[in-house]
């Protein structure tokens, strides 16, 4: 069965891939929009996974198993850690990394326990929870503090053992409107569990038949997709269904259909899924699940033949809330397997980034990579929603990542195909570097229709608001200014219609951005401000309830037309 679906995939991606192949990988079409620039050839570590804190500073680490990194850990210090596999009589080279995006420079950070293949959150106070890994870190909780100013190099990981009931290496984490992390799933782990807990000795978790329904030799349902719903329920996707799941009862209150042709979408056959934006005060929701691989692509890389198929070209989207909910298909402009879904700060686009056009994730398992970003707008009328972007130059293959920074552009980081860092004799090198890729609304020609806010400060603490409550927002419009300045008639020129979101920031590795959300927020009022050209106020509704919006820190951005402001940090509680 496996076989001849992957004969039938490769049969219909075979011309497509060709293409490709012959015009030298996937390459941009001439004009296309957005822009890439190289922030750090090398930050020591490969980012394969990635967090952005309150703080503008974007946590990075690997794992520690497979052997020195780049980077030196400070003063002499070494990890020594007898259940090390690779350098158990010491390693000291670092693991992580803190990135400062203003000063575009990184610092080591020390991390004890392996935490290949792990998963994250970040608690309502700011504080980054990371679980799991492998080996000595299967059951271990990490915390990361945002670190203040000052090159504080005391700021590091803290480590408790044991804190999770089950090994979870490729879990899920999602939070949770009272601030706990719901973790699930992993390698032949059918359950799921909070963090924290309220009884520490607590060793019990939650047994989840799904996981097991959709259990494959392949194992296709690691890192499942998990989207909190309006409802407050959780959206569960593995390998080609989904299921409603009210956590609070353990009981599935939604079974959906299965996607497409039933071919696989998570881990290794990796996909990646959003929840789109939600609406003020929304009344529906809906999930975007993109790319993915046939059934068998993953051990068809396997072995002497070494077959890489071509990857998905489609796209799922289900309205979650319907009464009867049906997926719609739609075509990406390449296939894609590996590739990062990353919800824009206009609100009205997502980006789809890195990957390969066949294969699978895994070590080798792709051969094909795809270098050009695509802008989905899902408001757009179907068969106008996909635009392919600029292309890098730098393979994005397994192990890579990419979070939203705020200021709009797109931190992507890592891509190590290999079992150990290789530099050399390998046709996709370990990559150590980072880049930014900025999407068209960053382009200059867009700087005088750009939204600046005055109040609150971009720069200063982050705001603090209450669900229900109005935020107050001051912000100038540069062509606005200069129409008023020209006699222009009332002072409107340069400022469409004014939106504002707000957006929380993901945990991102393995091809899936957990935690990631984007509401865009009941406007009640846009006004000038009197005496000062271009300058205005516009005022937001938050967020009625946790549900919507799980307490903690997110990034708030005015938007004119389409083009979003650098955002501002607010924290809502």
């Amino acid at each position: 069965m496996e076989l001849r679906s992957v004969r039938q995939s490769r049969a219909r991606n075979l011309a497509l891939l060709l293409l490709l192949t012959f015009a030298g990988g996937i390459a941009p079409a001439s004009g296309a929009d957005g822009r890439w620039e190289l922030l750090q050839r090398s930050i020591g570590v490969s980012a394969m996974h990635m967090q952005l804190l309150h703080n503008d500073r974007v946590i990075i680490f690997d794992r520690t198993d497979f052997g020195r990194s780049n980077l030196s850990l400070p003063g002499g210090r070494c990890r020594v850690n007898p259940r090390e596999r690779v350098l158990p009589a010491g390693d000291c080279t670092a693991h992580s990394a803190e990135y400062d995006v203003a000063a575009n420079a990184a610092r080591p950070l020390f991390v004890f326990t392996d935490t290949w293949c792990s998963s994250g959150t970040v608690a309502p106070d700011g504080t980054l929870v990371q679980t799991g890994g492998w080996n000595d870190g299967y059951r271990n909780a990490r915390t990361m503090p945002v670190c203040g100013g000052g090159g504080d190099e005391s700021c590091d990981w803290s480590e408790q053992q044991d804190a999770l009931a089950a090994n979870r290496w490729y879990a899920t984490n999602q939070i949770l409107p009272d601030g706990r992390a719901f973790i699930i799933g992993g390698r032949r782990q059918f359950s799921y569990e909070f963090y924290p807990k309220a009884d520490p000795s607590d060793t019990s978790v939650v047994q989840i038949p799904f996981l097991v329904q959709t259990r494959d030799p392949e194992e296709n349902n690691l890192y499942p997709f998990v989207h909190l719903n309006i409802d407050g329920n959780l959206f569960i996707f593995a390998k080609n269904r989904a299921i409603l799941l009210d956590y609070k009862r353990n009981k599935v209150v939604r079974t959906y259909p299965v996607l497409a042709d039933g071919d696989p979408r998570n881990y290794p056959s990796s996909g990646s899924s959003v929840l789109l934006p939600l609406k003020p005060n929304p009344n529906e929701a809906e999930v975007l699940v993109c790319g993915g691989a046939p059934s068998g692509s993953y051990n068809s890389t396997k072995g002497g033949t070494r077959i890489f198929v071509p990857a998905l070209t489609t796209c799922g989207r289900i309205k979650i809330t319907d009464s009867s909910p049906a997926w719609v298909i739609e075509t990406m402009p390449s296939p894609r397997v590996m590739g990062d879904m990353i919800l824009l700060p206009n609100g009205a686009e997502v980006a789809i980034i890195n990957g390969a056009a066949d294969g699978t994730a895994g070590w080798e398992a792709a051969s094909t990579p795809n270098y050009a970003p695509v802008i989905y707008r899902p408001d757009h009328s179907p068969g106008d929603r996909f635009e392919e972007q600029a292309a890098t130059g730098v393979p994005r293959l397994y192990h890579s990542s990419v979070v939203l920074l705020r200021d709009g552009r797109l931190l992507v980081g890592g891509s190590n195909p290999h079992i150990y860092y290789n530099f050399s004799d390998v046709r996709f090198p370990t990559e150590l570097s980072l880049e930014a890729f900025s999407p068209e609304y960053l382009d200059p020609s867009n700087d005088m229709l750009r939204p600046r806010i005055l109040n609150p400060s971009p720069t200063g603490a982050a705001a603090s608001v209450t669900y229900g409550a109005n935020l107050a927002l001051k912000f100038s419009v540069p062509a606005s200014a200069r129409r008023r300045r020209r006699g222009g008639a009332g002072g409107g020129g340069g400022l469409g219609v004014v939106s504002v979101t707000m957006v929380a920031p993901s945990f991102t590795t393995h091809s899936f951005a957990m935690n990631q959300r984007l509401l865009v927020l009941e406007v009640a009022k846009t006004a000038a401000v009197r005496g000062l050209a271009g300058t205005y106020y516009v005022s937001a509704t938050m967020p009625a309830t946790a549900v919507l919006a799980p307490p903690g820190y997110y990034m708030v951005f005015v938007v004119n037309g389409h083009i979003p402001s650098e955002g501002i940090w607010v924290h809502i509680q």
